[in-house]
């Protein structure tokens, strides 16, 4: 970036602007020297905050294991660098620190019916209104994500399959498990039901998305459609 020598980072191509080429082509594409300059927001009238950052890590010996043992008033030594910034270049390296000590949480695999009950039955099953739920698993079938799709009255909910099929997108799922409450008791499902499970799974497969199950939770047990063979079904 020789030709950015002498202009602000505002003045650069967008394309180049560390967090404009974030959102573009991912954080993996920035280097450390820019990643940092996201910490610090602006340089100086005479230097940018990527070349400001890339005097830091020369002084880290380009190290950000050194960088990490760096004190506030250290950083703070560094023309351009004030309390504020240099906290938080402290605070985000400590993050990482902690993040190696983690354990990694595991995902909650979903094998049967019976897990997604367990799952949403804590979430449902003393509603008094419908609200309808998307499980979002990834190739192994454990759980990426679970999100709320919509909420309704007594008797219904509305279902936007475009909000469905944006969110699998989204979160990389690989297959789809639908679920919802029935206030009322009642655990068969309604006409209604039964179209919106198959305009899914019909809208779901064009994209190479499988959906595996529709769960209605009752209060102490459940429907599936699934392990009733209404999967894929065509509505009466």
């Amino acid at each position: 970036m020789a030709e950015y020598k002498n202009l602000s980072i505002k003045q650069w191509a967008l394309e180049d602007r560390p967090r404009e080429k974030l959102m573009v082509k991912g954080i993996q594409s920035l280097s450390d020297a820019e990643l940092i300059a996201i910490l610090i927001g602006s340089g100086t009238k005479e230097t940018s905050a990527v070349s400001l950052a890339r005097t830091i890590l020369q002084e880290s010996r380009n190290n950000l294991n050194e960088l990490s043992k760096m004190s506030v008033e250290e950083l703070c030594r560094f023309r351009g660098i004030g309390r504020a910034k240099a906290i938080a270049i402290v605070a985000a390296l400590e993050l990482g620190r902690r993040r190696k000590q983690m354990p990694v949480l595991e995902k909650k695999k979903i094998t049967c019916s019976r897990d997604v009950f367990e799952l949403f039955n804590p979430l449902l099953s003393d509603l008094p209104h419908e609200e309808f739920w998307i499980l979002h698993l990834n190739r192994s079938n454990k759980v990426q994500a679970r999100k709320k799709i919509s909420q309704g009255g007594i008797s219904g909910t509305l279902i936007d399959i475009r909000l469905v099929l944006k969110d699998a997108l989204d979160n990389r799922s690989v297959s789809l498990i639908l679920c919802h409450n029935h206030p009322s008791g009642n655990l068969q499902p309604s006409d209604a039901d039964i179209k919106i499970t198959r305009k899914i799974f019909d809208a779901a497969k064009m994209m190479d998305i499988q959906l595996l199950d529709h769960i209605i939770v009752g209060e102490d047990t459940y429907y599936s459609f699934a392990d009733k063979n209404l999967i894929g079904t065509k509505p009466q």
